[in-house]
């Protein structure tokens, strides 16, 4: 029974029915509990906040039902440990806390009083659903395994962002603060200006006005497109590869020109 369990709650990988349809069920109450979240941001009628309110308790059980089963047949995905380790593994891992905090905003305050919880912030928490969709949506597990292979890169190419963001954000402040001391207080104004103009934003709410600041402003607005770039690079290089390794199927097959027997490569 476990055995079976365990080959439904799983990702369809073998065209198991049963699996599948599971799959679109979990699938399905992740797209609608997320969009009750955006809806109920609205003005509407009782009856259909009603609505709502059972498509998140109807959600919230299924999620927490399907919690409680991964825990059981865990010691199946890790089946060379101990259960009680192979059951730790899994509670501690990156899934399983998503799994965890998809339930929480649903259960909290059952047990904890209002005052003690963020009301908004807790139903915020919902919205991390959304990547339950890792697990049963190709794509976004193929981009979460990209980048997970290249994080070293792109932590490197973040570093290098933050560093410049840092280094910018003291220049602008050093060149527009005697000019505009309201709009640059201090170095904070600067890292907003830095991020605003580094991303490409510009939201125009602070901006320079002397010349030194102007020219270090489009020169920054130039290397931004470039540090913009890095990380979306390194993440488009990683999924070509994985696209290129999944399409190869088997060895390359050529024919010798002289027998005309067939080479594998």
């Amino acid at each position: 029974m476990k055995q079976t369990v365990f080959e439904i709650i799983e990702p369809d990988r073998k065209n198991f029915l049963p699996s599948r349809i599971f799959d679109c069920a979990i699938s399905t109450l992740i797209v609608l509990s997320v969009s009750v979240v955006f809806a109920t941001t609205f003005e509407l009628p009782p009856a259909v906040l009603d609505v709502f309110t059972w498509i998140e308790r109807v959600a919230s059980v299924v999620f927490t039902i399907e919690y409680a089963l991964r825990i059981w047949t865990a010691d199946l995905k890790y089946s060379d440990v101990s259960p009680v380790r192979a059951r730790l593994f899994y509670v501690v891992s990156g899934m399983a806390i998503i799994d965890l905090l998809a339930i929480l905003p649903f259960w909290l305050p059952m047990f904890l009083p209002g005052s003690l919880l963020g009301v908004r912030a807790i139903r915020l928490v919902r919205l991390l659903r959304i990547l339950k969709m890792h697990r049963y949506s190709e794509a976004m597990a193929s981009i979460g395994d990209v980048i997970s292979e290249k994080r070293r890169e792109i932590l490197g190419s973040f570093f290098f962002v933050g560093l410049l963001m840092l280094v910018s954000s003291l220049v602008i402040y050093a060149a527009e603060h005697d000019a505009q001391p309201e709009a640059f207080k201090n170095a904070f104004s600067g890292l907003w200006w830095a991020v605003a103009t580094l991303s490409t934003v510009g939201y125009g709410d602070i901006y320079p006005v002397t010349v030194i600041g102007r020219i270090f402003g489009a020169v920054l607005a130039l290397l931004g497109v470039a540090a913009v770039a890095v990380p979306t690079g390194i993440i488009s290089s990683g999924l070509i590869e994985r696209v290129s390794s999944k399409n190869t199927v088997g060895p390359k097959i050529s024919y010798c020109p002289h027998c005309g027997k067939r080479i594998c490569s």
